[in-house]
């Protein structure tokens, strides 16, 4: 077994953890079954996600056993963490199909064969209350659950209390595998403390057993914005959802205080090849952007997407041509009234911007350009035959987008 747990410090991934020498010696002696929980709340990973699935790795590659855990039973909850607002309340049959479909994402990015593959659905939902009560609230008391960082951030709009169940239900989850499957780890983001170590209470608590728990820090810029949202909303995994081009410009596109910091989070180039870029200045800035734009995107969307992307940034910012793989929105006759179609409607139907403020505001800060041309005035129209004739729209200085009409 390789060194795992100085990998992942070295990297920078380790936040937090319950037992420091414990682990340690865990990962880099032991094989250990750990766990990791994703909640199916969308019906795409998205790049939070994405971290998470780099750690699978490098975990499986030095020997251990991952168990993916499909919150389909938590979801019917929601999460509290990190929200003002009481998540969407979904069906089991959307959360189910969301389950499906990250699975399906999983298996392009981890191999499912070395993993375990479980739904918390299928002991959550077939529990009764009292019975959860009974068993497991007896071992938590309220005022420590009030001093949980998940729930600080609800508490001026109101915390409901389904959201309040939460954390049982999560602890539960770690119960149930260390039981069934021997799971000695959990593994989460930083936002997951509080419910990790509620999970690891509660198996000394009725196991009289000592498990784990240790956090990674969360995908964030230098100043500790949260990474993986742009103006449309959250950069996904899915080719459909967030193309294959824009998912390699949004990394492209990482601040210079950033770009080595996610070379060692999100790539499996070796820490010794990243460490000798912390050197790099100016222009070698832009190629280390280019090395991990490249690397991510061959990891999500492959080889073949990662050297289409590759090849459509390059085309657009050597020349400004008019790339075949450029992110394009094709328009038909009845997108125009009257042979035209208003600027502020073609932002929003390019995806480009999520509301007709948004792209309102950015036209007037003088940050969208259509064909080469600057355009200050959000009440413009754009004609039919602009269109016709293929039309290039550049969102600030980076992003662009081709309009067609069929």
């Amino acid at each position: 077994m390789n060194n795992i747990f100085e990998e992942l410090q070295r990297r920078g991934f380790i936040a937090q953890m319950t037992h420091e020498e414990k682990i340690k010696n865990k990962l880099n002696h032991e094989k250990t079954v750990f766990y990791i929980g994703f909640d199916a709340t969308a019906d795409s990973l998205h790049v939070g996600h994405f971290l998470q699935l780099v750690v699978i790795n490098h975990m499986i590659k030095a020997g251990h056993t991952p168990i993916l855990l499909l919150g389909t039973g938590t979801t019917m909850v929601g999460d509290p963490t990190g929200k003002t607002d009481m998540r969407k309340m979904l069906t089991p049959e959307e959360i189910n199909y969301n389950a499906d479909r990250f699975l399906e994402q999983m298996g392009r990015l981890v191999p499912l064969d070395k993993c375990i593959v479980a739904r918390n659905g299928d002991w959550l939902m077939n529990m009764n209350y009292i019975e959860l009560l009974r068993d497991v609230g007896v071992h938590f008391t309220v005022n420590r659950m009030l001093t949980a960082e998940c729930f600080k951030s609800r508490y001026e709009r109101g915390l409901s209390f389904i959201e309040f169940n939460y954390m049982i239900m999560q602890s539960y989850d770690f119960l149930k595998l260390f039981t069934e499957y021997n799971c000695t780890l959990e593994l989460g983001g930083d936002d997951q403390w509080s419910n990790i170590i509620g999970g690891v209470e509660l198996v000394r608590r009725v196991k009289g057993e000592e498990v784990c728990g240790m956090t990674f820090k969360l995908l964030t810029t230098k100043e500790g914005k949260k990474m993986g949202k742009t103006e449309g909303g959250a950069v996904w995994l899915d080719a459909n959802k967030y193309s294959p081009y824009n998912f390699f410009q949004y990394w492209r596109n990482v601040s210079d205080d950033d770009v080595i910091n996610c070379l060692k989070l999100l790539t499996f180039l070796p820490i010794e090849e990243i460490e000798a870029m912390e050197k790099w200045q100016g222009s070698e800035l832009n190629k280390a952007k280019e090395i991990l734009a490249y690397e991510v995107t061959k990891f999500v969307h492959g080889e073949e997407e990662a050297d289409k992307a590759m090849a459509s940034a390059k085309a657009v910012f050597a020349d400004g041509s008019h790339d075949e793989n450029m992110p394009t929105t094709e328009l038909t006759d009845a997108d125009f009234t009257e042979d035209k179609i208003g600027l502020l409607d073609l932002l929003v139907k390019t995806k480009l911007l999520p509301s007709k403020g948004e792209a309102r505001r950015l036209v007037q800060q003088g940050g969208v350009t259509l064909n080469d041309e600057k355009v200050t005035e959000p009440t413009m129209f754009v004609d039919r035959d602009t269109v016709k004739n293929t039309l290039i729209i550049k969102k600030g200085k980076k992003v662009f987008h081709k309009v067609v009409l069929i």
